[in-house]
């Protein structure tokens, strides 16, 4: 006996992770898939429940997707029974819808995973993401919206079509929604009852647009009143002759005219903001563009991605459209606190031009303009020739790649 205890006490002073705290063993099985988590519990007596205990759930990667509708289902009610900590995170990514056939994922299923969740753990991670092809979104469920702890919310490839009736995420600071279809009242709703969000991604189709009814500018950012990080991104809708990026889906939606304005409560806290598939060429972006750094006093990075097929679509309108249009908007504004520009695809046209202009003009604390232009060999000289000749507030590098 007294030589079992001894090699016993000598197995568990080697074994130097089960002797750490219960705290640092959650934190390393935060980090590996569920499923390998799991299988700690064969290790020994003392780990079989140590991963029932971790915050963190993940139901992603490519052990989930291999996996049968019922088997997947099953796995992750199995998991939630044995839950006696709280669930502070919760992951459910499915890269390929399809292969549960023409019903897809369960909907009753998700709705009764949520459920479970907001009765029974104060959730404040959710990630719900279900890679859908074509017009296959799901309703979100409605139990979503009873997650009163939720401080991040990322939904992707979901459907929207009914306004929730709730008291809104009052503890929510980010928010992304991929490809979730949605109303303009619907999407107001949300933001103006999530005040402490600071942290906005919205990337969506034209066709992802529900309902006709109007909104404004003004009602938008008012409902984003401590916003620090705004990400925008679209892509070309193909049931379109015409080309239409996402800085022409928010104009259709929230500004009634091309004059920059000056909103009742400035963006005090953007800090960040990226624009992916921005067009120079027909107005609506860079209107877009001019409110947000008018009343931005405080951004110190911008990220812009320029939509090359709206020159081709715009080619014949653009001789119509002079930059100075919205620049003299700008004649007083001076972006104190930018330090960093990022611009993707950008050409010699003059309001891309214009812009960069008047970037390097009234940034005094711009330290880096990176820049990946769209233009031939031989004329990148000449471009950065022009742009090292404007007038710039600082020592700023230029790099042209």
């Amino acid at each position: 006996m007294k030589s079992k205890r001894l090699s016993k006490a000598k197995r568990l002073s080697l074994d130097k992770i089960t002797a750490l705290p219960q705290t640092i063993i959650e934190t390393i099985l935060c980090l590996i898939p569920i499923k390998e988590a799991a299988r700690t519990s064969i290790l020994s007596r003392e780990w079989r429940y140590k991963w029932t205990t971790i915050p963190k759930l993940d139901f992603s990667g490519h052990g989930m997707q291999i996996m049968k509708t019922s088997k997947l289902i099953c796995a992750i009610h199995q998991v939630l029974s044995l839950r006696h900590d709280p669930v502070h995170e919760f992951t459910l990514s499915i890269d390929d819808v399809d292969r549960f056939g023409k019903t897809g994922f369960p909907s009753r299923e998700l709705d009764q995973i949520i459920r479970h969740l907001s009765k029974n753990h104060p959730v404040k991670k959710l990630r719900i993401d279900f890679d859908a092809c074509g017009d296959s979104l799901y309703k979100l469920p409605f139990s979503v919206f009873s997650l009163h702890h939720l401080t991040e919310l990322y939904l992707g490839y979901f459907s929207l079509h009914r306004q929730p009736k709730f008291n809104g995420f009052r503890g929510l600071t980010s928010l992304s929604l991929d490809f979730v279809r949605i109303s303009r009242k619907t999407l107001l709703h949300l933001l103006s009852t999530s005040p402490s969000l600071k942290s906005f991604t919205l990337l969506m189709l034209v066709q992802d647009i529900l309902g006709r009814e109007k909104s404004t500018m003004i009602e938008l950012f008012e409902c984003l009143p401590v916003i620090e990080h705004l990400t925008i991104w679209s892509e070309i809708c193909p049931f379109w002759k015409l080309i239409i990026v996402l800085a022409y889906i928010w104009f259709k939606w929230f500004v009634p005219d091309l004059v920059p304005q000056e909103l009742p409560t400035p963006l005090i806290n953007l800090k960040y903001f990226s624009f992916t598939q921005m067009s120079f060429l027909d107005g609506f972006g860079l209107t877009f563009l001019a409110i947000l750094i008018k009343n931005s006093p405080n951004l110190e990075k911008v990220d812009l991605e320029i939509d090359t097929d709206s020159r081709i679509y715009y080619s014949e309108c653009y001789e119509e459209y002079h930059s100075d249009v919205w620049l003299e908007h700008l004649s007083d504004v001076w972006l104190e606190h930018l330090n960093e520009l990022k611009i993707k695809y950008i050409s010699n046209l003059e309001p891309e031009m214009e812009f960069l202009k008047f970037i390097l003009a009234r940034s005094p604390k711009l330290k880096k303009v990176s820049i990946r232009s769209e233009v031939e060999k031989d004329q990148e000289s000449g471009m950065l020739k022009t742009l090292l000749r404007a007038p710039r507030a600082s020592a700023v590098e230029i790099d042209v790649v």
